[in-house]
């Protein structure tokens, strides 16, 4: 039993940026949707809009979620202890986990309220929302999608689910933001329901989100396979290595956002057992090198009694 066990030479290089990233990505969400949703709250307010003050509560949701996404991706880079020697990468999918209940409580909240509002039908005293409504929900719109694209683009740098998952909360943002600007059209043009109606599109969004979002992390925390292509690429990759005669098996699992391998391979049984563990190694680098997100491989190598 051969087991590799090295830290990535490509994490390190990267753990600087990967640090800077995820202040870049805190910093501008946890402002951005502070003002944004500030301003949404006065907007739906002052403009009389229902619909609005659903898409600002939906807003300041982002801040809790960046918050608990930044403690949950600091966390899990914590080092590998006596306590956890395979590390804490799962406390990211933990932290998604998190995300998406409140998103999904936030949906449901949104919803339940536009729910009521048009079964009781007292959305026909209401006054017609006021322009400055309209106009939160088009800078809205711009700003979350902005927010979204800034995001998942860092997000992708560093591997982050949970990061991701808030990229996601920005667009599903953004999503209801569309549904708050025809709501606010469709009851200034004299369809005051279309406001209350507009809360409930938004809580199917919201509710969308969460969902794939609950989904991702409840994934990662099961060992699940990284799936047949993902398995058959890395197989045609080792197969090619040198002293490698044939892979017996391999198996992959997810880990947070990282991968583990457990592989077995036929090398010359007539090698010694320091050449054999010269393959193992060849193959530990190599692996790590066309595949960053592998954490840990374990390598079993098996004599055969056809030569390389």
């Amino acid at each position: 039993m051969k087991a590799v066990n090295k830290n990535n030479p490509i994490s390190r290089v990267n753990s600087v940026d990967e640090a800077s990233a995820i202040r870049k990505m805190s910093f501008a969400s946890v402002f951005g949707n502070a003002v944004l949703s500030a301003f949404k709250l006065f907007a739906g307010v002052a403009g009389n809009s229902g619909a609005m003050i659903s898409d600002a509560i939906h807003s300041f949701s982002d801040v809790i979620t960046t918050v608990i996404a930044w403690i949950g991706v600091k966390a899990s880079k914590k080092e590998a202890d006596t306590a956890h020697p395979y590390g804490h990468d799962r406390i990211e999918c933990i932290a998604s986990l998190g995300l998406g209940i409140i998103l999904l409580a936030t949906g449901l909240g949104v919803g339940k309220t536009g729910v009521e509002t048009i079964l009781s039908g007292s959305y026909g005293s209401l006054a017609a929302p006021g322009a400055i409504a309209l106009a939160a929900a088009i800078v809205s719109i711009v700003s979350k999608e902005a927010m979204y694209w800034y995001t998942r683009y860092y997000a992708n740098l560093i591997n982050s689910s949970a990061f991701m998952a808030d990229a996601w909360h920005h667009r599903s943002d953004a999503f209801s933001s569309v549904g708050s600007l025809i709501g606010i059209g469709g009851a200034m043009l004299g369809f005051p329901v279309m406001d209350s109606v507009a809360s409930v599109v938004i809580c199917l969004f919201i509710v969308k989100a969460s969902y794939d979002i609950l989904k991702d992390g409840i994934v990662k925390l099961l060992d699940t396979s990284c799936g047949e292509n993902y398995d058959r690429k890395m197989v045609d990759y080792i197969r090619e290595q040198e002293g490698v005669i044939q892979v017996d098996s391999l198996h992959s699992r997810m880990f947070g956002s990282k991968v583990y391998i457990d592989l077995e391979i036929q090398v010359d049984g007539e090698k010694t057992l320091r050449d054999a563990h010269k393959v193992a190694e060849h193959i530990h680098s190599e692996v790590e090198r066309a595949f960053p997100d592998v954490k840990h491989i374990m390598i079993h190598v098996n004599p055969s009694n056809e030569p390389a």
